[in-house]
């Protein structure tokens, strides 16, 4: 089985991980091509002002935030990094902030007590997301557990992820997977090792995941179909962060969806096409098996999914079961593959923490073995160091947006209804107001200290909190120690030839997920015995 190669015409200069800053000049060239269209969108907005006596549709007052230029708004103010952007309006105008991106109030949140009430107290008023136009490509928007309306066909999709992937008696029955799976990544950076050879920290833990997801939804071990499978695989799914993180003119001028002007909704419906004539692939291959006497039901998601489709006992058809699978293994690969690298990043960076880590795993359960599940409890510097990574360094730095589905007032101001709303979780975790020296990458803030990663604490909210919280979560926070820890206690680790850790580029590059710019390549060494 193997995923379908790109064709080059396709995603040449589109798609490349070279080309997917959204810099201002783009922008200019764009919205000069687009001029007739904005001068028309103008006109008529000036129209429909006039009829209602230039009433606004909320009779509130706004958030502070920058004066808009007419028609672009604050467009071009995002730039190619809006999480560092929005963070540095934020100290000018306050961490309850308005702009206008085109046609679209958009709300930036960057404290913790505003996403708290935006994620806790509101919950309910902001569990929607606007529906951007990349993820309408072949219907996303409508069937997406990430991005779908809140409703019954959303809670049900909640309710399988909850029961059959995520739950905690789900994730303790695979924990010997999960050691196979440690074990064959162990596997894989030894032989680079024997070799002298660098890794790529970010493929082999994408690689991980991706086994470990697919093992759990399919019973397959992807990788082992075609050594490309899991390279390919990568590339289409960073792709898509890619494409659905970059800032898109049809969603700032509604008028331009249908010219899609940047082409972005057209090139994911190729990424999603790709993605899911691999699915089909597989479910039909398990639809024969099903139909033969002698089969035995695997205990997987599919089969779970399959038997749920036959028996009517839920709204799942075919195409709402592939498009479950785009989000898990979109979501659940890349989130927690970028998290480790910048993990082994910040240690390689700051070589004493990397020594008291591996001091810990080497006392609490001996040198050289693998963590397992029941091993985390005992390492609290572990734990620690991955918590300073979500500060610093969240998968997801501004979240995934919500929609504003009444007026909401917060701090005298008025978050308008259909507004789109924006918690920066990035310049949440370096506030200083918050945090001691913010830009330091320092685990001792978090011993002693019950602050954790699991929506309780706004200070640190890497995954969002509420109805809308991350669902893949438990399997993030269960895997990243193992992974982390299992490399830290089973090799030393120096930088490649010619880098210096105090020189290290630590750039990030922003999609949905924030990645390294250059991605973390280290060679592993022995451990001396």
């Amino acid at each position: 089985m193997r995923l379908p190669v790109y064709k080059q015409t396709m995603i040449l200069g589109f798609t490349s991980t070279k080309n997917t800053k959204f810099p201002n000049q783009m922008m200019m060239e764009l919205l000069m091509a687009c001029v007739p269209f904005l001068l028309s969108l103008a006109l008529i907005q000036a129209v429909k002002l006039i009829s209602k006596g230039s009433k606004t549709a909320s009779s509130g007052k706004l958030p502070p935030g920058p004066t808009p230029l007419p028609i672009l708004g604050n467009l071009l103010k995002l730039g190619d990094k809006p999480h560092k952007s929005l963070a540095k309006l934020a100290k000018i105008h306050g961490p309850l902030m308005s702009l206008k991106l085109g046609q679209i109030t958009t709300v930036v949140i960057s404290s913790s007590s505003l996403a708290k009430q935006v994620l806790q107290t509101f919950d309910l008023s902001f569990c929607n997301r606007p529906v951007i136009e990349a993820i309408r490509a072949r219907g996303h928007h409508e069937v997406s557990v990430a991005w779908g309306p809140v409703g019954v066909p959303w809670r049900n999709l909640r309710r399988i992820c909850n029961s059959n992937i995520f739950a905690n008696q789900k994730l303790d029955s695979d924990q010997d997977l999960r050691r196979k799976k440690i074990q064959e990544l162990v596997n894989q950076v030894d032989e680079s090792c024997r070799l002298g050879a660098a890794v790529d920290i970010g493929q082999v833990a994408f690689k991980a995941m991706l086994n470990v997801l697919s093992t759990t939804i399919f019973s397959l071990d992807l990788s082992d179909s075609d050594s490309d499978i899991v390279k390919e695989f990568k590339e289409v799914v960073r792709c898509i962060m890619d494409e659905v993180g970059k800032p898109n003119l049809a969603d700032y001028f509604p008028l331009l969806r249908k010219i899609d002007p940047q082409g972005i909704k057209g090139r994911l419906e190729i990424h999603f096409g790709l993605l899911f004539d691999l699915f089909d692939r597989i479910i039909d291959e398990r639809l024969l098996l099903r139909k033969q006497q002698s089969y035995i039901p695997s205990n997987d998601l599919l089969d779970t999914l399959l038997s749920l489709n036959e028996d009517n006992s839920e709204d799942l058809d075919m195409n709402c079961i592939k498009h479950l699978f785009l989000d898990l293994f979109a979501a659940g690969t890349d989130t927690t593959s970028s998290t480790l690298e910048w993990a082994m990043t910040e240690l390689l960076r700051n070589p004493k923490i990397l020594s008291k880590a591996k001091a810990e795993i080497e006392q609490t359960i001996g040198k050289g073995k693998l963590i397992q599940d029941s091993d985390v409890d005992r390492l609290p510097y572990l734990q620690a160091i991955i918590k300073e990574t979500f500060r610093l360094h969240p998968a997801v730095p501004l979240l995934l947006p919500r929609r504003a589905g009444v007026d909401v007032e917060m701090c005298g101001f008025t978050v308008p209804k259909d507004a789109q709303v924006m918690v920066n979780v990035w310049a949440i975790g370096r506030d200083p107001s918050l945090w001691e020296d913010p830009d330091l990458f320092m685990p001792e803030r978090f011993l002693g200290s019950d602050i954790d990663a699991r929506g309780r604490n706004f200070e640190l909210i890497p995954f969002g909190a509420g109805r809308r919280i991350c669902p893949g979560l438990p399997l993030a926070t269960r895997m990243l120690p193992l992974m982390l820890g299992s490399l830290i206690n089973s090799f030393g680790w120096k930088l490649e030839d010619g880098i210096i850790a105090q020189t290290m580029d630590m750039e990030d590059r922003f999609g949905v997920t924030l990645q390294k710019a250059q991605p973390l390549r280290a060679i592993p060494l022995p451990l001396q015995r």
